[in-house]
């Protein structure tokens, strides 16, 4: 499944992009919210992602990861990704990450944006979920900009860095109002 945006496109993930997506991870400022660490090795990292390339032959997915190249150049930027839950409570929780060069040029929003549209309108979701690191400034903004509410805060749940830090709960709901 591909999804499109003004100036990007998400294609889900390939062995192809396992160095790409290695060195991504492997930027600290990338892992400052992130709760799997830098990999050790780009072993850890084919391991990390082996999961979602073999959920794309499920005939029932409940998991989907993209990459995220700007439609322009087909440059790699990023992943990007949706966990779906059971049927009967229509939820899916959204992921990004970009590499720091992307950072504050809008990108991440637009795929937020993306992936919430998608969320309602491919996947006929009730409410779209995220979570986000309560010191993550610039993903709370992007969250926000995509029509989320702050919904709750998860006291130390993250695991990062040998660290239990706090987690707000973001969400959309299918019939709140969005701009896009």
């Amino acid at each position: 499944m591909e999804l499109q945006s003004a100036r990007l496109t998400l294609k889900e993930i390939g062995w192809e992009d396992l160095d790409a997506i290695h060195n991504l991870y492997s930027f600290p400022e990338v892992d400052e919210f992130n709760t799997l660490g830098i990999p050790k090795d780009i072993e850890e990292t084919r391991k990390n992602i082996s999961p979602a390339i073999e959920a794309q032959k499920d005939e029932n997915r409940k998991s989907y990861f993209w990459k995220i190249v700007k439609k322009d150049s087909e440059e790699f930027i990023g992943v990007a990704g949706l966990s779906l839950s059971l049927n009967r409570f229509k939820l899916g929780e959204i992921f990004y990450s970009l590499l720091p060069g992307f950072w504050g040029k809008g990108f991440a929003t637009e795929v937020a944006k993306t992936l919430v549209k998608s969320g309602f309108e491919d996947f006929n979701l009730h409410k779209v979920e995220a979570g986000v690191a309560t010191e993550n400034t610039r993903s709370i903004k992007v969250l926000e900009k995509a029509g989320m509410t702050r919904e709750g805060l998860r006291r130390k749940i993250l695991p990062i860095r040998g660290e239990w830090k706090d987690n707000f709960h973001y969400a959309i709901v299918e019939d709140d109002p969005r701009d896009f």
